[in-house]
C-alpha cells in the first residue's frame, strides 16, 4: 500500500499521461495481497468464530512459493483486473473448479476436449472480447463530444440547467464506456484460460463463465437506488471492500453503519490514489448510501402492499422518480472522479448549483428530525389496519361459505377458513423479534460458558431466514 502511494503521488506530479503508469497494476496487487493476508489470518482462528464466506477463503497453511507468486503474477488480470482470492487459483490450478457436482444430468456436463478437464470457452471469451472493443469504439466516439474540457469551458454555461445536468450524465457514460470495455477485454482473457468458470445453471443447464464479472453496465445504466449502482460497478473491488474493510471494521454482534460505511468510501479513495476528486466523490457517496437506505425503509414501504409482497398501482411512480433521482445524483458525484483536480470539480459542481450537496443535506436533516418517527408510526397505522381487515374478512369468509350451497366438484378444498389463511405480516416487527430471539440465544449460550459471536451478513440472514421459516 505504501509502495503504491509512493507511485500515485509521482504519477500526481508528473501529470504525463503519456508516460507508463504502473498504479493500475499495483491496485490489483494490493487487493490481492490484503485479501490474502486476511485469508491467512482467518486459517489462524477458529472455525466456530468465522462466518461462511471466511471458512470457505480461510488458508489453513500457506501455499508454495511457486504457486504464490503464480496467484499473485496471474497474467490477464495483472494490469487491469479483475482481482480474486487464493482459493478460487487454488481450485483452477488443481482442476477442482470443474469438477460436475454428484447427481448431474452427464447431457449437461460442459464440453471438454480430450482429456482436457478445463470446458471449452473459446466462444464466451470471444463474445467478452467483441463486446469490449465495442464498448472502446463507442468511447473513443463519444469522448470526443463529451469531455472534461466542456464541463469546464464557458461554453458549458450556454445551455440550460437541465441541459447542463444531461451533459454530466453523458460525461460520466462516455467515461464508464473506457471501463466496461477494459474489463470486459480482461475478463474475456480471464474465460479463456478457464478462470471464470462458475459451475452449470441448474435452470438452464448452460455453462456460467461469470465468475469474474467486473461490471454489469445495463444494471448501472438503470439502477434505481444506490446499492444496484455500486453493486454493478467494480464488482470484485467492491467485493474486497465489502469483505476485507467494510464487514473488518465493524464490531462482532454488530450491524454495518455510517461509519462502516465512511470508513470503506475513505479506503476506496485512498486506493484510487491523492487526487481531491477521488475523495470528493466518495465521501459524497458514503453520505448518498446512508440517505438511499433510509429512503428505502422509510418511504419506499408505502409503494408496497403492508405485507411489503406486491407492488401498489403508484409504485411505477416511484420507480421512475427513483432512477431519475439516482442517476443524476450519480453524475454530480462522480465527476470529481473524472475531473480530479478541487478547483476544477469545484467548479462544476458550482454550475450546477450543489444540487446533490443540497438534496443530501436536506434528506439528513429530514430523517434526524421528527419526521422519521412519524414516518414510522404511520406504517405502523397502516399494517395494523391491514391486519384487521384481514382479521374481518376470515371471520365473515366461514358465514359466507355456510350460506353457500356445498359442492362435491374436485376443485373443492377442505382447508379450514380462519386456521388455513394468514394475517398480512409486519416485516419489520417480524424481523425484530427474529433478531431479538437469537440474540437472547447468543447471550444464554455465553453465560453457560459457550464462546460464540452474533451472526453478520449472510450468517445472521440465514439464522433470521430459519426463525421466520421463509426465504427474505
Amino acid at each position: 500500500m505504501g509502495h503504491m502511494s509512493i507511485s500515485h503521488i509521482y504519477r500526481q506530479f508528473a501529470n504525463a499521461p503519456d508516460k507508463v503508469d504502473i498504479t493500475g497494476a499495483q491496485m490489483v496487487l494490493v487487493m490481492k495481497l490484503t485479501g490474502f493476508c486476511w485469508n491467512v489470518y482467518d486459517g489462524r482462528l477458529r472455525q466456530e468464530d468465522l462466518a461462511d464466506f471466511q471458512k470457505e477463503r480461510a488458508l489453513l497453511q500457506l501455499p508454495s512459493l511457486m504457486d504464490f507468486a503464480g496467484y499473485v503474477l496471474f497474467f490477464p488480470s495483472l494490469f487491469a483486473g479483475p482481482s480474486f482470492d487464493y482459493v478460487d487459483y487454488r481450485r483452477w490450478i488443481e482442476t477442482t473448479m470443474f469438477e460436475v457436482p454428484p447427481g448431474t444430468d452427464p447431457k449437461m456436463a460442459p464440453r471438454t476436449r480430450k482429456q482436457r478437464k478445463i470446458p471449452q470457452s473459446s466462444t464466451p471469451a470471444t463474445v467478452k472480447a467483441v463486446v469490449g472493443l465495442i464498448w472502446i469504439f463507442l468511447f473513443l466516439k463519444f469522448s470526443a463530444w463529451y469531455n472534461t474540457d466542456l464541463v469546464i469551458g464557458n461554453d458549458y454555461m450556454r445551455y440550460g440547467f437541465l441541459r447542463r445536468v444531461w451533459i454530466l450524465e453523458m460525461l460520466g457514460f462516455s467515461t464508464r464506456m473506457k471501463y466496461y470495455g477494459v474489463w470486459y477485454l480482461t475478463e474475456g482473457a480471464c474465460i479463456l484460460t478457464g478462470l471464470g468458470y462458475k459451475g452449470i445453471d441448474p435452470k438452464t443447464g448452460r455453462v456460467q463463465w461469470n465468475r469474474l464479472e467486473n461490471v454489469n453496465p445495463w444494471g448501472i445504466e438503470t439502477a434505481q437506488n444506490t446499492r444496484a449502482y455500486l453493486e454493478n460497478w467494480n464488482k470484485n473491488t467492491n467485493n474486497w471492500l465489502r469483505n476485507y474493510m467494510y464487514l473488518r471494521v465493524t464490531p462482532k454482534g454488530k450491524k454495518p453503519g455510517f461509519r462502516a460505511s465512511l470508513a470503506t468510501f475513505a479506503t476506496s479513495a485512498f486506493w484510487h490514489g491523492f487526487y481531491p476528486g477521488y475523495y470528493l466523490s466518495f465521501v459524497l457517496a458514503a453520505f448518498l448510501q446512508t440517505v438511499a437506505k433510509n429512503f428505502r425503509r422509510f418511504v419506499r414501504p408505502f409503494f408496497l402492499t403492508p405485507d411489503g409482497q406486491r407492488p401498489t398501482e403508484y409504485k411505477i411512480y416511484y420507480d421512475i422518480l427513483s432512477f431519475l433521482v439516482t442517476q443524476a445524483a450519480f453524475c454530480f458525484t462522480t465527476a470529481p472522479f473524472v475531473l480530479l483536480s478541487l478547483p476544477s470539480s469545484l467548479l462544476v459542481w458550482s454550475r450546477v448549483y450543489f444540487y446533490t450537496l443540497i438534496g443530501t443535506a436536506a434528506s439528513m436533516a429530514f430523517f434526524a428530525s421528527p419526521a422519521k418517527p412519524w414516518l414510522i408510526k404511520q406504517l405502523n397505522v397502516r399494517n395494523k389496519a391491514a391486519k384487521a381487515d384481514q382479521q374481518q374478512e376470515q371471520q365473515q369468509q366461514p358465514l359466507q361459505q355456510l350460506r353457500q350451497p356445498p359442492t362435491l366438484s374436485r376443485e373443492s378444498t377442505f382447508e379450514d377458513p380462519i386456521m388455513g389463511g394468514g394475517l398480512p405480516s409486519d416485516p419489520s416487527r417480524e424481523l425484530d423479534s427474529a433478531v431479538q430471539e437469537i440474540k437472547e440465544e447468543v447471550d444464554a449460550m455465553r453465560k453457560r460458558g459457550v464462546s460464540v459471536s452474533m451472526p453478520t451478513g449472510q450468517d445472521m440472514k440465514a439464522a433470521v431466514e430459519d426463525k421466520l421459516g421463509k426465504k427474505l
